[in-house]
């Protein structure tokens, strides 16, 4: 999982979170599970249940003498083909995410984000620039290869992502073909053709060696046209691994609570919209604060398996701007 977080005694999660955990966060006592399959925690049932955000990304069911309730944490609910459908899950206390808890989120489908970047691609490719897509190492990465792979253009893949990738291929999933971006690389080899590399690569020496090139950020903030212009991009996808404000209704309502506590994000926007359509919601603060995916992205070459490092120039791109974006996040 994105936030998951070193030093606890155990950790429990779905067979597809363990090598992504392993890479994360290094050695730590794993225990890895099936979707619905009970474990018995001091007297307390505990489940997991697919959420749909990324691979092997899971809501936690906890039941105790009748009484259940559920945690979401991220989720969204179009079946975007690899991250697992979302399972409404009955109980009487919800806490979801509001990442994008505001009715001026709602996103396209799927097909529809991936036409246009589609033609994006193609279009750069008629004018000899590459196709820089921006987007977080773990999820948004994996979703775009399935597009990018029907352009028939190679794929070249930033340290971060590409370690994403192949902890992903070791244990067994099937994903496109791909190449890591290798400083000894010519530049040749990459013009009009498509690199996927964490958004705070951007504006850094890293990215200097695909010129030219354009970029195209791949998150729901580009919903707000200011953040395109604020990231001074070329283009801009609206595409999430978060559900929108039509999803997070819809999940709320299918779980038939009747207390929702709303977390990181909106909440205050999206609780109180709640309370005044007869579902009684409060607010709980986020504790892992405001660390999101890039900022773990730093770190996730510690418990590579294959021992696959990042260049000084990768590792710079990842490091030089993640303040900033995080700022932008949280105006927006």
């Amino acid at each position: 999982r994105h936030h998951a977080r070193p030093g606890s005694k155990s950790y429990l999660c779905h067979h597809f979170t363990k090598p992504l955990l392993e890479l994360r966060l290094g050695d730590y006592p794993y225990q890895a599970v099936e979707w619905n399959e009970p474990v018995w925690i001091d007297g307390v049932k505990v489940s997991l249940h697919p959420a749909g955000h990324i691979i092997g990304s899971s809501q936690v069911r906890v039941e105790y003498k009748g009484e259940v309730w559920v945690v979401s944490g991220d989720y969204k609910l179009e079946d975007d083909g690899i991250s697992g459908v979302f399972e409404p899950v009955k109980c009487d206390t919800f806490i979801t995410e509001s990442t994008f808890g505001l009715p001026i989120y709602k996103w396209k489908p799927q097909q529809d984000i991936f036409n246009r970047i589609g033609n994006w691609i193609r279009e750069n490719n008629s004018i000899g620039k590459t196709s820089i897509l921006m987007a977080y190492s773990l999820g948004k990465a994996q979703r775009l290869l399935s597009c990018i792979e029907q352009t028939g253009l190679p794929i070249f893949l930033h340290g971060a992502v590409f370690n994403v990738h192949q902890a992903l291929v070791n244990s067994g999933w099937k994903l496109p073909a791909v190449q890591r971006v290798q400083p000894d690389m010519p530049k040749e080899l990459f013009k009009g053709n498509v690199v996927i590399a964490p958004g705070s690569a951007d504006g850094t020496p890293w990215i200097k060696k695909f010129s030219p090139y354009h970029v195209g950020v791949c998150s729901g903030w580009m919903q707000v046209r200011g953040n395109l212009r604020r990231r001074n991009a070329d283009a801009g996808f609206a595409l999430s691994d978060h559900a929108d404000w039509d999803g997070l209704l819809e999940a709320v309502k299918a779980t038939g609570a009747t207390k929702v506590f709303v977390t990181h994000g909106f909440q205050a926007a999206f609780s109180r919209f709640l309370n005044e359509n007869g579902i009684e919601a409060g607010e709980v603060k986020t504790e892992y604060g405001t660390e999101d995916e890039e900022t773990s992205e730093i770190k996730e070459t510690a418990g590579n398996p294959d021992g696959v490092t990042m260049d000084p120039e990768e590792n710079a791109a990842l490091s030089g701007t993640l303040e900033e974006e995080t700022n932008d996040i949280n105006e927006d």
